[in-house]
């Protein structure tokens, strides 16, 4: 059989491939989230199992529950071998809850809240409003603290979205030219307890809502720094920032709109010492707005979630932290999409 003349004459023929690869791209999304809520990948760290046993394990109807796990399979989450399951080591090592490095807090948080809201994209690009909770005259913030249990699983998720950042900010920055930081937005402290852990010489502080101590002070005193960080109660609407060498801002600046952005930069401003620094650290997008992917769905998420934040490149943090006062401004990648903007107070 002759190869077709015009697949032959354009062998990059455009395919419909992408396109509805991406398409039906929440098909595999909600597969792997659904995976996390049943606890697949805790069930097979204890032990891999056969299609029966796990089955029966999750308490899952017979009718799909192959289909489930081969899809697993074939998107590279799950192995077989002889009929028997089991994790890769990749999502053994982050997706079993038991494990210090389990990630799937924030993806636990998309798929119980996020997953729904960004069903009603189109109607928050027609209006430019939130889709969330603000739709009944609810609140992002007072939905996400209005119980015990709400609120540990949205600190959980914010450990494990910051966690990388975290690690890679700990060995970036320079510490040894500063002896004391605070993070502003802390919640559990995930960031400041890696960087305390890893620069023996700092003393830290996390700056969050009241609510937020207990949480702080536990995974603190679990990874023994009681002595050098502390908790430090605020709202940085109300109130200003620590007196510290070092401010951190992670994942914050995004929530809210340019105007709170300055304020937030310029009380930093205020609070630093000469020669002290600001940085912010976000999913910040390329200057031309083309190849990080991930930090403009992140933007396209604040207009799910708040009522004016947006995510942003680094030339334009760059011209905020500038306006405010900061100089020496440079942006410098930390880990995946994430990348921050350090500048120094003259």
């Amino acid at each position: 059989m002759s190869a077709d003349p015009q697949t032959a004459a354009h062998p990059s023929a455009p395919s419909p491939e992408p396109i509805m690869k991406l398409g039906t791209a929440f098909w595999a999304s909600k597969t792997l989230l659904s995976a996390i809520e049943l606890g697949v990948f805790t069930a097979l760290a204890e032990k891999p199992m056969a299609l029966d046993e796990l089955t029966t394990r999750l308490a899952l109807h017979p009718r799909a529950a192959r289909d489930f796990f081969d899809t697993l399979v074939a998107l590279g989450m799950l192995m077989r071998s002889g009929g028997v399951y089991a994790n890769t080591p990749t999502t053994d090592l982050f997706l079993d809850r038991s494990k210090p490095t389990y990630i799937g807090g924030i993806l636990e948080m998309i798929n119980a809240r996020l997953y729904t809201f960004w069903g009603s994209l189109t109607e928050g690009l027609q209006t430019g409003k939130p889709q969330n909770e603000a739709k009944t005259g609810g609140d992002l913030f007072a939905s996400l603290y209005s119980s015990p249990e709400k609120l540990r699983a949205f600190l959980k998720a914010m450990t494990a979205l910051s966690g990388g950042a975290g690690l890679a900010l700990a060995g970036k920055f320079p510490w040894h030219e500063y002896s004391s930081f605070a993070d502003v937005g802390c919640a559990e402290g995930c960031v400041a307890t890696i960087i305390a852990r890893q620069h023996p010489h700092l003393s830290a502080e996390g700056f969050d809502l009241e609510v937020v101590r207990p949480h702080f002070e536990e995974l603190v005193a679990t990874n023994g720094l009681s002595n050098r960080m502390r908790f430090h109660a605020g709202n940085f609407f109300d109130d200003e920032l620590p007196s510290t060498e070092v401010l951190i801002f992670g994942h914050v600046l995004h929530d809210w709109d340019l105007a709170t952005k300055k304020m937030l930069l310029g009380k930093a401003f205020r609070a630093l010492p000469s020669g002290g620094a600001v940085i912010v650290y976000d999913a910040i997008i390329d200057d031309d707005r083309s190849q990080n992917a991930f930090g403009l769905l992140m933007s396209l998420n604040m207009l799910i979630e708040t009522p004016g934040g947006f995510d942003y490149t680094g030339a334009d943090c760059i011209a905020w932290m500038r306006e405010a006062g900061f100089t020496g401004v440079r942006v410098e990648q930390l880990a995946g999409p994430d990348s921050m903007v350090i500048g120094v107070k003259p």
